[in-house]
């Protein structure tokens, strides 16, 4: 097996990152070079002046992304600083490229303090014609996200959040065509509450799912627990309407779902045992889920999935975010919605065409998911 640390240290080594800026237009004579820059360029710049939305018209705008992070929670790896945050965000915006042909560069800002966040990116925005969020931890996150939708004109998606919440909904409702099942008779356990787990829930009850617990560190979130966040505070009005009580294990008794964006070997063979018949699990924590496939299907699990490539039913978000903002930047877009998300995710679903428990969502390599996404985001 190769060992991929060795290798990507070595690569990036080699090229110093992933990323160059190339000219679009050839300057080998000096009327290109008239014609890119001065005297040319002035005229850009007057018309823009007298109309500024044609800076979309006529330079990068139109089909650039900034892809911003001040590296408080990077992969699984915690608060590393904007500097560890880079090489995440060069590796992203080569997705953005080879995916959906949308530019993007990283922001990878000194600081993590969601006003100067907020106000940076505001600074920052004249460039982009979109705003992508990662790697920022809960819940600055959220207050982040909401203030700069808020305030700008162009989308801004938190990929940990939302990208997430496409892709397991579109895994979801393969999984239940599958199981012959409706969204609302199924009991949900979500394990974590932070960025992912909080925006997965919210997805999941606006399409219509009725009954999910989340569970965080200490054990299941309900009414009246002390010291609960503003955050879980309202998840507390939305989710758990029996206000079940008690630890993971007693969440997943009798459940029928099991999401978990959280920490690795959290889920016993007893503990999928004693859920509904057939269960589904989406065990996506990083580098190692919350339950290893083997040990799943030993336990007897209908469908399982995990952020792994080396296993089926790979939840990556690759297969959401350049779609997304494909389609957002194509149909000027200035808000992504829950409904375009909703759509997003039946469009990733019905993509696939071979639907079986070992293939409930494409290959994160299928170059032909960005298109089917883009087109339903209007």
């Amino acid at each position: 097996m190769q060992d991929f640390n060795q290798r990507s240290l070595e690569l990036h080594e080699k090229y110093h990152g992933k990323l160059e800026i190339k000219s679009k237009f050839p300057l080998e004579s000096q009327d290109d070079l008239s014609t890119a820059y001065t005297p040319g360029v002035a005229e850009i710049s007057r018309v823009i002046g007298q109309d500024k939305s044609l800076v979309k018209k006529y330079t990068i705008k139109k089909n650039m992304v900034a892809i911003v992070s001040d590296g408080s929670a990077i992969l699984g790896l915690g608060n590393l600083g904007p500097e560890a945050a880079l090489p995440v965000m060069e590796g992203k915006a080569i997705l953005f490229k080879e995916f959906a042909n949308v530019d993007a560069f990283p922001i990878c800002l000194d600081t993590q303090d969601a006003e100067e966040i907020i106000k940076t990116v505001k600074y920052l925005a004249p460039v982009f014609g979109g705003i992508n969020l990662e790697d920022i931890s809960a819940p600055r996150c959220f207050e982040i996200e909401n203030r700069l939708k808020a305030e700008l004109n162009i989308p801004v998606f938190h990929d940990d959040q939302h990208g997430t919440a496409v892709v397991v909904l579109a895994g979801l409702i393969n999984a239940l065509q599958l199981k012959n099942t409706n969204k609302e008779e199924m009991k949900v356990v979500m394990n974590g509450a932070g960025a992912a787990g909080v925006a997965v829930t919210k997805l999941l009850l606006k399409y219509g799912f009725k009954n999910i617990i989340i569970c965080d560190s200490k054990g299941i979130i309900f009414k009246d627990r002390e010291n609960l966040t503003p955050v879980k505070q309202e998840l507390t009005q939305i989710t758990n309407l029996e206000n079940k009580q008690g630890g993971l294990a007693e969440a997943m008794a009798g459940a029928d779902i099991f999401i978990g964006v959280s920490v690795a070997d959290l889920v016993t063979e007893e503990m999928v045992k004693s859920m509904n018949e057939r269960p589904v699990i989406f065990a996506m924590a990083n580098p190692n889920p919350e339950i290893m496939p083997d040990k799943a299907k030993n336990a007897g699990v209908f469908i399982i999935a995990t952020g792994r490539s080396d296993f089926p039913n790979q939840v990556n978000n690759v297969l959401a975010f350049p779609g997304i903002f494909r389609g957002a930047l194509d149909n000027n877009v200035s808000q992504i919605t829950d409904e375009m998300k909703i759509s997003a995710a039946e469009a990733l679903a019905g993509y696939v065409t071979d639907l079986n428990v070992d293939k409930i969502l494409p290959s994160p390599l299928d170059k032909g998911v960005a298109s089917v996404i883009a087109e339903v985001i209007r």
